[in-house]
């Protein structure tokens, strides 16, 4: 005898039960990642900080704040790369010859505005994990709320349908 779902009563509660073990999967997957990215933030900007790094004072934004976080990563790294143009005549550090004396500076001015690049990137990662981490989170609510409809379901089947 089918139920109001259409289906029998057993495949109900069979699918509740299935429903409910991949909630539980995600809601830790959503757990997990939320966490993992929130360490990784953590993590990343507490290393930034300790290297002291402070905003230089002629940025276009933050001027004068500590190096700790994305934005102000971004904006030193950005007036860096202001300085380093302006000592090398607009040139990059490819373009300018082998024994250019400024060459070095641009080299050095390179690695530290990868670095401070680097940083930007992790902190993207990072929220980008704990946004995915947070919907698959509510993913696995979501299926664990139908799994207890399912459930419901096949506990109110008539005795002779189950």
């Amino acid at each position: 005898m089918a139920h109001e779902t259409g289906q029998p009563p057993a495949a109900t509660n069979r699918a509740g039960r299935t429903t409910r073990l991949f909630a539980l999967i995600m809601l830790a997957a959503g757990a997990l990642m939320l966490v993992a990215g929130a360490v990784t933030w953590g993590m990343v900007s507490s290393k930034l900080a300790e290297e002291n790094i402070t905003v230089a004072e002629d940025a276009k934004w933050f001027a004068g704040e500590k190096v700790d976080g994305p934005l102000t990563a971004y904006s030193q790294a950005d007036i860096i790369d202001h300085h380093a143009r302006k000592l090398s005549g607009g040139k990059t550090y490819a373009e300018l010859g082998r024994e250019d004396p400024v060459r070095a500076t641009m080299m050095n001015a390179s690695f530290l505005r990868a670095s401070l690049f680097t940083s930007v990137l992790s902190f993207g990662v990072s929220a980008m994990a704990m946004g995915l981490g947070l919907l698959t989170a509510l993913i696995g609510w979501a299926l664990l709320s139908l799994a207890k409809a399912l459930a419901a379901t096949a506990a109110h089947a008539p005795p002779a349908a189950r």
